[in-house]
């Protein structure tokens, strides 16, 4: 095997890619050979379906990470916990949502991040699971080419997949053996700790993806797209527990009402005897005052 060929493995297995597309039953399948379809065509309608798996399998390790529950993923990462989580809240649909449907990701911003993420793996020595060597041996080509036609070729692509790529890179420098394991995605099999640090690696100031990006990225914007990214990782944590501990769960837009009790509610004892309508000293002036001066 040639070494661009090691190194196109080595990408796809480190950011989650080529396990997915294992587990999904692989991709480009042999009928299509020598058939008039557009193989790249082919492969990118493959791998959006398994790409977005990947997206929210990651998710997945990460709210878990933030709000653990009595699920697979807080059980894996060393923190199984009897009170409801955030997989109970519903967490990865709410931030799945405000990343997909709320924040843009432009294609001038997408191509520098793909090829940073090329540039920053390739030359990553990892060592991958020999299956990876036996199943879809003569596909990497068209996979990654097929990935990279998928970042590059939306005005808009789901943030959602590039935040789950990076969080699986940054896996596999923590920890190589993630590159396989239970789950899809490299980051969702990381230990609490090791979870953690790959976020003090995104918020670091010589993090290695940071310094990647305002490598590949054109001025005007170096400094500010790696600033960007060190700010995420602490938005991610904060976005997280805020929709852990909201009602977007339960609540009904048409009525809106509450459909149930929220997850939040449970694990901070708010309200738990129903709703509140106010508190007496928040009635009419406070302390009985009339009036109010400098």
């Amino acid at each position: 095997m040639t070494s661009s060929f090691l190194a196109r493995r080595a990408f796809l297995a480190r950011v989650g890619v080529l396990g997915a597309a294992v587990a999904a039953g692989g991709l480009m399948p042999a009928a299509y050979a020598g058939t008039r379809t557009d193989p790249l065509r082919t492969g990118v309608a493959a791998l959006r379906p398994v790409l977005q798996e990947l997206a929210r399998d990651t998710i997945n390790g990460l709210c878990t990470f933030v709000v653990p529950g009595p699920d697979a993923y807080s059980e894996a990462q060393g923190t199984p916990r009897h009170d409801a989580g955030a997989m109970e809240a519903k967490t990865p649909d709410f931030l799945m949502q405000a990343l997909d449907d709320f924040v843009p990701f432009p294609d001038a911003i997408a191509r520098p991040v793909a090829a940073a993420f090329a540039t920053g793996l390739s030359g990553s020595p990892i060592v991958l699971p020999e299956s990876y060597g036996r199943v879809l041996p003569g596909q990497f080509r068209s996979l990654d080419a097929a990935l990279g036609a998928v970042l590059q070729s939306d005005a808009t692509i789901p943030l959602s997949l590039a935040i789950a790529l990076a969080l699986n890179m940054l896996a596999t420098q923590v920890d190589p053996a993630s590159v396989r394991g239970p789950f899809l995605s490299p980051f969702a099999r990381l230990s609490y700790a090791r979870k953690a640090e790959v976020f003090a690696r995104i918020e670091g100031a010589d993090a290695d993806l940071v310094g990647l990006l305002d490598a590949e990225f054109p001025q005007p914007l170096q400094g500010s797209v790696s600033g960007l990214v060190k700010f995420v990782g602490g938005a991610l944590i904060e976005f997280t527990a805020f929709g852990s501990y909201t009602e977007w769960a339960v609540f009904d837009r048409r009525t809106r009402r509450l459909t149930g009790r929220p997850v939040g509610w449970s694990l901070t004892g708010y309200q738990p005897r129903g709703p509140v309508e106010g508190w007496d000293d928040f009635r009419g002036y406070y302390q009985g005052r009339m009036r109010v001066s400098d």
